[in-house]
């Protein structure tokens, strides 16, 4: 199991009955194949749909059924479409319970940043923005240092900032830390892997509680 199907599956473990879930694009598309089938949970594709399913089956795909970031897709049934206006009504209504979104960097704050500059890597923070201050709830997906090792998790973002103070949890291949009022609490450590890992990989200040549980 690669780092991002890793991150996906314990994100998934998040989802609950009722909700309204946005999944944005990178790892976040993938927790779609990873929904409990004992959980009834809307799916919503900041693209124009609500009833997002697991991939197809090689052969099986639809050209024009696929997710935020252009990959095929399924639709549940009782899934349905609509256009751009619709679906920024439900973000910036309220109505959606959680939003799933990747990040180039976290900081203790509870700030992300998740766009770079123009012509770069992502062109624009697109519907992030509208996301992370609609939703209720923020799970933030990605792995926890760049290619070179460095931290991504920090006191600080260096990069623009998408949004302040809006992060409530960020699920990597090594941890799940909540971001509480007290301060970002390490809840969670994956299988083989030690706190201290986790301290030395992590910039950003962590409280660690006398448990801390391990990733399922």
């Amino acid at each position: 199991m690669d780092n991002k199907e890793k991150i996906a599956r314990r994100a998934a473990r998040f989802l609950k009955d009722g909700e309204l879930v946005n999944l944005g694009i990178g790892i976040p598309t993938l927790v779609g194949n990873f929904v409990d089938e004992n959980t009834e949970v809307l799916l919503q594709s900041e693209n124009g749909f609500i009833g997002l399913g697991p991939a197809p089956e090689p052969g099986k795909e639809e050209k024009d059924v696929v997710n935020a970031g252009g990959h095929p897709v399924t639709m549940v049934t009782g899934g349905s479409c609509f256009d751009s206006n619709m679906s920024f009504a439900l973000i910036r209504g309220g109505h959606v319970s959680t939003t799933m979104l990747g990040a180039f960097e976290v900081d203790q704050e509870g700030s992300i940043a998740n766009w770079m500059i123009p012509g770069k890597k992502v062109p624009g923070m697109g519907g992030a923005m509208d996301l992370l201050v609609g939703a209720k709830t923020v799970i933030i997906t990605m792995e926890h240092t760049t290619k070179n090792g460095e931290p991504r998790i920090l006191k600080k973002c260096t990069l623009p900032l998408t949004a302040k103070n809006v992060v409530d949890y960020v699920v990597t291949e090594l941890c799940v830390i909540h971001f509480t009022d007290e301060g970002l609490v390490l809840e969670e450590v994956a299988e083989g892997v030690t706190v201290e890992e986790v301290i030395a990989k992590t910039e950003a200040e962590l409280i660690i509680p006398e448990e801390v549980k391990v990733m399922m």
